[in-house]
């Protein structure tokens, strides 16, 4: 068993990934510093303490650290939680929320209750069967469209518009994930449209996001980038211009332009760093610091580079599983196994390879438009290396199947 702390493995996961000397890593760590470093032979030094757990790097080396690596601090070094959610702390529960929604008048608790429940609702994207958060995720914002006819005073109609924005986000790609497209593109614009109402960059950005990734499941690479630039016109300072980086670099990587994949990511890096620790990061709609690795791990295993994929997939599966062995990002797990088992097929290793394809598409929470498009990544190298293999075969044919009987509308 390897007892060092997590940010340990992974300086030293990172750094022989690059085919890096402990030396290689120090030069590289002085070259990504704008300040005056010790002499060489004091860094080795410390490099050594930081790989073997014995000193965890400070505010200073931790962020050179990560920029070294292309990766944000949080991620390397994960900021404790003792829990996500607060949601306690509403003091109301529904029903005392549906009672007040009744009143003619709409007060400050009242739209506490609600945010707590949306916030609820966008936290539970990554558990909750698809079919009851859509149906769940639909009929409250039937309810909190109603208060648009209520008495509002101007800050209270925004922040129903935006609620109503959230909510329809969510509905968007839960109708998604389910294999709806038009229904999805519905729901897509009408948030785009109250987030316009609210005047809300946040969620008109999103509704770009939404766009880009969507683009991305259906290979328009040129349409991800397009609507990654319009969302990045309206993002500011919040997360998701951090995931619109993202799509683009996935797009570029999938046309097979490395060094603008290079440039999207180190921009998603340097928003996602900057950025606060956020409060929440369970909610859908807030970009958790680890997630930074998900993208990475994607647009390294389009480009080939295997080592710094399976690295970034390991990372990405250690961080989605709580204390208690319970996912906290089953989607993005199913991703990481699918890369697993790209990087185990180039290998030569099909066993591994299927071990990782079957257990991808067991996961309980799925987003088939992406899980079938990693997966469809996985299914290419298994018939390219090992086609005439029955259990490569049988896989294929299974896949297949998962795809003519998921009704794209």
């Amino acid at each position: 068993m390897d007892d060092r702390p997590s940010w340990a493995r992974r300086i030293r996961a990172e750094r022989e990934a690059r085919h890096w000397s402990q030396a290689d890593a120090v030069r590289a760590l002085e070259a990504h510093s704008d300040q005056s470093l010790p002499e060489a032979v004091t860094l080795l030094r410390n490099w050594k303490r930081w790989e073997a757990g014995d000193s965890r790097p400070d505010d200073f080396y931790a962020p050179l650290i990560a920029r070294t690596f292309g990766t944000v601090t949080a991620a390397m070094f994960p900021v404790a939680r003792d829990r996500d959610l607060a949601l306690a702390a509403a003091g109301m529960d529904t029903l005392e929320i549906l009672t007040r929604l009744r009143a003619s008048t709409v007060d400050a608790a009242t739209l506490d209750g609600l945010r707590i429940t949306v916030d609820q609702l966008c936290s539970d994207y990554p558990y909750l069967a698809p079919g009851q958060l859509l149906t769940e995720g639909r009929q409250w914002l039937a309810r909190i469209t109603t208060l648009l006819d209520h008495r509002l005073t101007l800050d209270q109609h925004r922040e129903v518009l935006a609620l109503a924005g959230w909510l329809a986000l969510l509905v968007g790609c839960v109708e998604y994930d389910m294999g709806s497209r038009r229904g999805a593109e519905g729901t897509r614009q009408a948030a785009l449209s109250l987030g316009r109402e609210a005047g809300h960059g946040e969620i008109q950005a999103w509704g770009h996001e939404m766009r880009a990734w969507m683009a991305l499941t259906q290979g328009d690479y040129r349409g991800v980038i397009a609507a990654s630039d319009e969302g990045q016109v309206v993002a500011g300072h919040h997360g998701v211009a951090v995931q619109l980086a993202a799509q683009k670099a996935k797009a570029w990587a999938r046309i097979g332009d490395r060094r603008q994949v290079e440039v999207a990511l180190d921009r998603g890096r340097a928003i996602l760093e900057a950025l606060p620790y956020p409060d929440n990061i369970s909610n859908h709609f807030v970009v958790d610091p680890a997630k930074y690795d998900f993208y990475a791990m994607d647009a390294y295993r389009i480009l080939g580079e295997d080592l710094r994929a399976e690295t970034y997939a390991r990372e990405v599966i250690r961080a989605g599983i709580d204390h208690d062995g319970q996912e906290r990002a089953p989607m993005r797990i199913a991703e990481a196994r699918v890369t697993l088992g790209v990087v185990a097929a180039r290998a030569g290793d099909l066993d591994q390879a299927l071990s990782y394809g079957y257990k991808a598409l067991g996961a309980d929470r799925q987003s088939l438009p992406s899980l079938l498009m990693v997966s469809r990544e996985l299914a290419s190298v298994v018939q390219q290396r090992h086609g005439d293999d029955p259990d490569a075969r049988t896989y294929l044919d299974q896949l297949h199947q998962i795809r003519a009987t998921t009704a794209v509308a």
